[in-house]
């Protein structure tokens, strides 16, 4: 896999009990999950570091166990390994687009009964990954289970292929439907009316905060998943994480307030994670540099990373 190279920051321990020393660096054994990086935001509308997460990702795994206290559960022996990152060019943001895509086709084809886990960067990332996807299963349908404050349906011709626009790029590219979106955080006074006609055209499934919240929001999730899946063959969760209130992740390029609580996340991730129809995920928007001392956001980016994992190995047992 010619564009990936050893991630800036990786831990190389002796096996243990924490995340740091129980990934390992990606060979040819087929793992429950390979994770990627994706380190770039000169593709965000906004003032973005969000480059900077894959590395700090990685760093603030030596703060936890592999052993989940809430459900009396071990996931080390769910193996999960680390590709690296995608080699970002400093300047050229489309061949940069083309590598992430490429990249992807080849570890979804290469490792192909594994979950795969995008850590971006910027939410550009998404429409990328999902391209190279499409790439690799040119016959499936591809549905998109998006958690995010915002649709993502800002045309390309005008901001070009930025994070405000993956959504778009991949129905206006017959990539996906947009009957097979389904977008659950939206909330607020953050997207414009033209978005949200766009988003009605072309059937994107709309689910407010508000409107989630009164089911429960994971409750939601779960069902939307469930009837997302007999739509489609395979499912890609993308994680926005400015869907989170800005109480929760300051440390995100378009904080807002009014979102989801770490709790609402957290337990809709166990949810999504059990389903077997979701094989790959991606966490994004996520601003090291807007963090605050203690590294809030990037904790909780961390922790909602080993909830889906939580609910993989759930999964596998049959839970």
């Amino acid at each position: 896999m010619k564009y990936l190279q050893p991630p800036e920051w990786s831990w190389r321990d002796a096996s243990g009990d924490f995340v740091h020393q129980w990934v390992k660096p990606l060979d040819e054994q087929s793992p429950d999950m390979v994770v990627y990086g994706a380190p770039i935001s000169r593709s965000s509308i906004s003032v973005s570091g969000a480059s900077l997460y894959p590395m700090e990702f990685r760093k603030l795994w030596k703060g936890f166990s592999t052993y989940n206290l809430d459900e009396d559960l071990d996931l080390s022996r769910y193996t999960v390994r680390d590709a690296g990152d995608v080699l970002m060019h400093t300047t050229n943001i489309l061949l940069s687009h083309e590598r992430i895509e490429d990249t992807t086709r080849e570890i979804v084809s290469v490792f192909n009964q594994s979950t795969t886990c995008l850590i971006g960067g910027d939410h550009s990332v998404t429409a990328c990954a999902v391209r190279g996807l499409k790439k690799a299963y040119p016959d499936e349908r591809i549905g998109i289970l998006q958690l995010d404050t915002h649709l993502d349906v800002r045309d390309p011709a005008e901001l070009g292929p930025a994070n405000g626009t993956p959504i778009r790029q991949l129905i206006d590219g017959g990539i996906v439907r947009g009957e097979d979106v389904v977008n659950i955080g939206l909330h607020g006074y953050f997207n414009a009316a033209p978005l949200v006609e766009y988003a009605k055209k072309h059937g994107i499934h709309m689910i407010t905060l508000r409107k989630a919240r009164e089911l429960g929001v994971a409750q939601c999730v779960e069902e939307q998943v469930k009837e997302l899946a007999k739509r489609v063959d395979r499912v890609y969760v993308t994680v926005d994480m400015d869907v989170l209130d800005i109480a929760v992740a300051p440390g995100v390029p378009a904080s807002t307030p009014g979102g989801m609580t770490a709790e609402e996340l957290f337990q809709s991730l166990i949810r999504i994670g059990q389903h077997d129809a979701v094989r790959h995920i991606d966490f994004v928007c996520l601003d090291p540099s807007r963090d605050v001392a203690t590294s809030a956001t990037v904790k909780t980016g961390v922790y909602a990373w080993l909830e889906f994992i939580t609910g993989r190995v759930l999964l596998q047992r049959g839970i």
